[in-house]
């Protein structure tokens, strides 16, 4: 019988991404029953609710209930965004462990990743700095029935700049007025890092075949004033262009878009 992971790492990610959340609704439920009673005269209206006023009239995101992560959709999109963050995490929290994560719905994605490498370094019996990650694009007509052995499946990534070739599994040029595709789900998995894993790992992470492509929270790469926008780096077949070429294009992966 195969020995059973321990999830502690994920289990924590789950419990630390159900407080963002609940953080967050406790804001917008707050601020909405302060604007009614700022509406009925009850309470007197602060620029804060103001804000959130004026922002609602036009179909824009309040700034404070920006707290949990940064988005530049609109009230509509964001609101169904919202509720499919929330449902992935109800549905986890209640014993329905996701096949596939949708990595776009955690507020920390990083924290994330850093759980899988924690879950796979406790399996092995190493550090988690002697491991790293291994991506592979999933072709997009498999069908997933069980979760990944080591790592995890992740959907929800966007990759502008670039087309996506599905049959070679590597970058191509975009089609014409293409700014930005979605991308098949991709198996992340935590393998030794070059430096515990000798050379060859070392020469492959190097290839001018593989194009290393920045992972960003949303569209505006830079970030905000509190937070970046950066995540990490996903290794990516650069097809008959070099790595240089994706570089040089501003070739990246997106979690979110404004729309």
């Amino acid at each position: 019988m195969a020995q059973q992971q321990d999830e502690s790492a994920l289990n924590t990610v789950l419990l630390q991404e159900i407080y963002r959340y609940n953080h967050l609704l406790t804001i917008i439920k707050s601020s909405l029953s302060d604007l009614l009673k700022g509406i009925r005269g009850e309470v007197v209206m602060s620029a804060e609710l103001e804000e959130v006023y004026n922002c609602l009239l036009i179909g824009k995101v309040p700034n404070m209930w920006h707290v949990a992560y940064p988005s530049l959709k609109p009230l509509g999109s964001w609101t169904r965004d919202l509720q499919r963050r929330i449902k992935q995490l109800s549905d986890w929290a209640d014993g329905d462990t996701p096949v596939v994560y949708w990595l776009p719905g955690f507020t920390f994605p990083s924290g994330f990743l850093t759980a899988l490498k924690q879950t796979a370094a406790r399996a092995q019996g190493v550090a988690v700095d002697e491991l790293t990650f291994e991506y592979t694009v999933m072709p997009s007509s498999t069908t997933f029935h069980q979760r990944a052995k080591e790592g995890a499946y992740v959907s929800g990534l966007y990759l502008e700049g670039a087309g996506w070739d599905s049959d070679n599994s590597c970058l191509c040029e975009p089609k014409l007025m293409q700014l930005m595709v979605d991308m098949p789900i991709i198996h992340f998995k935590p393998v030794p890092s070059a430096s515990s894993n000798g050379a060859a790992t070392k020469k492959k992470s190097q290839s001018k075949d593989v194009y290393s492509c920045p992972l960003y929270l949303f569209p505006i790469r830079a970030g905000t004033v509190d937070r970046s926008a950066f995540v990490t780096c996903v290794d990516l077949k650069s097809g008959d262009k070099t790595s240089d070429h994706w570089t040089k294009r501003g070739t990246a992966l997106l979690m979110s878009n404004s729309q």
